[in-house]
Formats: structure tokens, sequence, C-alpha cells
């Protein structure tokens, strides 16, 4: 290093302004001296150090998240809920050392079964994989499980067991070798479950009456109790199956008490609609009652088939009569009950439509029995203008059925002919000329009898 330095005339007089070139240092000595201040760093800076956990595993167990009662007859979802507490007691730090990539209190690649053992239940998900679960974690499986209707109320073990890995020692060769060395292990766990009593019911006998499409019937039930529950204040309820043409119309019944293995009787009404065929329908049965903890519960729905009558229907079995126009006439007609069940009280009625008239157009047929066939008369009109053809007008059926509802069959159709009198007289009147001389004929009958009676 060279410093320079201004001398002026003052501290060198006569002699003017020139520089002065002074060395301060050298080179070499500033470069050791930079050296040896780094190496006092490096010498005097700690080395890094590796961690070894020298004792430790993982500790889990197995708990139900949520209630663990459940009802019979049911497919309910249980979370198993697995813990690991596992600890790492001794721990080893030292230069050196590598740090391990798994803990020992890891339990790896976990898997979770959750199986029947000795109760009826039914296990439908498969054992569920994990993965890794470290230290202070928790992990969550579902299962699907299906509880028979049949199984009985009580306390049942479900069997939980846990699958796992984990890192049982770790030894290190040289400074950048580690071999491990792992354990599989299998745990079981037992999970409380409880099946509540409950009132389970079964329709040990129907009695249906009188049920046909389009009209009201009776059902009679005799219920069972097969639950271990005593219910209180029971009451029978029938309801409507998705679509089924069965409707209620009384669907209830007060049974009151309704213990363990009790049979009760209610009785009902229910309704089918028109567009119902003769076969069997769905029809819903279940219980509403009040159960020990004084709560409002309904029993599971059980599904029977109520028998579905064929609906009332009419037919016109007589041949259309033949009326002429201008003419008034009294016509019958057969009517019969096609359907399966009695129409009460039965009135026929027809709709006139131009060109026909009536004074008279309903008649009282009294009850008809399926297969019975009654007689109507009517008094019907044509006008004279009618064309002659064969025509057809709408007939119907008014009734009651067996709880007095009133009813209207589907029309019917009552055929009529319109016809010209083709007879002899009736040809005579169509002809002018025979007409002049049936008019001189009579013209000369009446004058003969008038001479007569004035000769007289």
């Amino acid at each position: 290093m060279y410093v320079y330095k201004k001398i002026t005339q003052k501290e060198n007089p006569g002699t003017g302004n020139y520089p002065l070139k002074q060395k301060r240092g050298n080179n070499l000595l500033w470069s050791i001296f930079i050296i040896g201040i780094a190496a006092l760093f490096i010498v005097t800076a700690p080395a890094s150090a590796g961690e070894q956990y020298m004792a430790g595993s993982p500790e889990l167990s197995a708990s139900i998240s949520g209630t663990n009662e459940f009802s019979p007859g049911k497919e309910v979802q249980i979370a198993v809920v697995v813990e690991n507490t596992g600890l790492n007691t001794v721990k080893f730090v030292k230069t050196g050392i590598v740090n391990r990539d798994d803990l020992p209190n890891t339990a790896k690649f976990l898997t979770v079964t959750l199986e029947p053992g000795n109760t009826p239940f039914i296990i439908k998900s498969d054992p569920q994989m994990i993965g890794d679960l470290k230290a202070s974690g928790t992990a969550t499986s579902e299962f699907t499980v299906r509880i028979p209707s049949d199984a009985p109320a009580g306390d049942f073990t479900l069997p939980v067991k846990l699958n796992y890995t984990y890192m049982y020692t770790a030894d290190q060769y040289g400074t950048d070798t580690i071999v491990y060395s792992y354990k599989t292990k299998e745990e079981v766990f037992q999970l409380p479950i409880k099946i509540k009593p409950d009132v389970r019911i079964r329709v040990v006998s129907a009695d249906i009456q009188l049920l046909n499409a389009g009209t009201e019937g009776s059902i009679r039930l005799d219920v069972k109790n097969l639950g271990q529950e005593n219910a209180k204040k029971a009451i029978i309820v029938i309801t409507r199956n998705d679509g089924s043409p069965v409707v209620p119309t009384e669907g209830s019944a007060y049974i009151g008490d309704f213990p363990s293995q009790g049979t009760a009787t209610a009785a009902f009404k229910a309704s089918v609609t028109d567009s119902a065929e003769a076969q069997n329908y769905p029809l819903d049965v279940y219980v509403k009652y009040e159960n020990k903890d004084g709560d409002i519960v309904s029993s599971d729905i059980e599904t029977i088939g109520v028998p579905v009558g064929k609906k009332i229907e009419f037919a016109i079995i007589s041949d259309p009569d033949t009326i002429i126009p201008g003419q008034k006439k009294v016509i019958t007609v057969k009517y019969k009950n096609t359907g399966g069940a009695i129409a009460y009280n039965a009135q026929a009625r027809v709709s006139m439509v131009d060109p026909f008239t009536s004074n008279d157009d309903s008649a009282y047929l009294g009850d008809i029995a399926p297969g019975e066939t009654k007689e109507a008369s009517f008094l019907i009109t044509v006008a004279g203008t009618a064309t002659p053809k064969q025509y057809g007008i709408d007939s119907e059926i008014r009734y009651r059925d067996a709880f007095d509802n009133q009813k209207v069959s589907d029309p019917i159709k009552l055929g009529l002919n319109v016809r010209t009198d083709t007879g002899f007289v009736a040809g005579l009147l169509k002809n002018p000329l025979a007409l002049a001389v049936i008019a001189m004929v009579v013209l000369g009958i009446g004058y003969v009898f008038y001479r007569r009676n004035k000769s007289q």
C-alpha cells in the first residue's frame, strides 16, 4: 500500500509543491492477518449435531365418535376414531449423527378393520387404509353397519383391528448410511354398542272387505308387537305406499298400551282410485307410541299386500231400438253389472241430443249385484227431420257403494236406429197420385153415406 502526502512550500520553502510516495504495509502481512481471523471463527463455531431417539413406539387407541346406541332394523354409519399417544422417551443428540426419516412413535401404513365379532350385526364396509399416523394425531374411519330387525336389545362389543408398522431401530454406519429395522403389529380393541329396545310390528292377519277400484272398503288388522319395548299410548297407522291406488280415508286407530309380544286389533277405511286393476297393492303399517323415556317415536314400517277387486262397471246388453222420424216411443234398455261389487240404489239416465228429446230420461234400477241385469224404460221422441241412420246417445248409472258414497259409472253408448216407414201404407202416403185417389174415394164414400141418410 502506498500513501501519497502533499508537501506545501511552508513545510519545504523554496522548493515548490511535489508528491511524496510512502509504503504503509505489506500485501502478504495483510493476507496472513485476514486468514488468521477467519480460522479463529472456524475453530470457535459450534459443530452441527444430529438427533437419535433411543426409545419410543406408537400407542394407539380406538373409540366411537358420536352415539353408540342404535335401533334394530337400521343401517347406520359408525365412525371409528384412532388416536396415537405414543412418546419418544429418550433423545440423543451428537455430532455426526444423521437425522432419521421416521420416528419410532409413528404408526405407518395403518389399516382399520371393523369386525362383527359375536354380534348379529352385518359389516358392509371393507378395511380402510389410513396411512401414517404420527404422535398426537387422530384419524377417523367410517363403516356402514346393518343391524338386523330381529337383533335383541342389549349391550354388545364390536372388535376393531388396527394393523400398522413402526420403526424399531435405526443403526448408523459411518457418516452417511442408516439401516432401518421395522416391526409390524396388530392390536384389537372392543367398541361398546348398545341396541335400544323398541316396538317391532308384524301384521298377523288382515280382513279386507268391499275394497274395489273406484270404491271405499274396510281393512281390519291384527298387529303383534315383536319388540322388547312396552309401548304406551300406542296408535296403529296405515299410510299410502308411494303411488299405490289404495288411499286410507280413516288411517289411524288408538290402542293404548301395547306390551311386548302383545297383539292389538284395529279397523280402518280406505278408498281405491278408479284406475286400479284387480290385484294386490302395497299398504304401509306402523305404530306411533310413547317409549320408556317419554318420547313419542314410531316403529319401522311394515308393508302388507291388500287385495283390490274389480271396478264396478256396466254394459248395455239389449239390441238397439228402432224409431221412425216424428215418432214418440217407449224404449227398453237392459243394463248388466259387469264389475266386481254391488251397486246400491242404482239409477239409469240417458242424455238426449238432437234429434232426440225426452221428458222421462231417468229410471230407477235398485241394487245390482255383479253379473245381474236390470231393465229401464225411457219415453223418447225423435224429430220428424231426423236423418235415418244409427245414433248413439250417452247413458250413465248413478249408484252408491257399500259405505254410501255416491258414484257415477263411465258413459255407456245406447244405440238407436232411426228409419223411415217402408210398409204399404207408408208408400201410399208418399205418392201424390195415390193420395188424390184415396181422397176421391173417401169423398165418394162420404157422399154416398150422405145421400143415403138424406133419403131416409
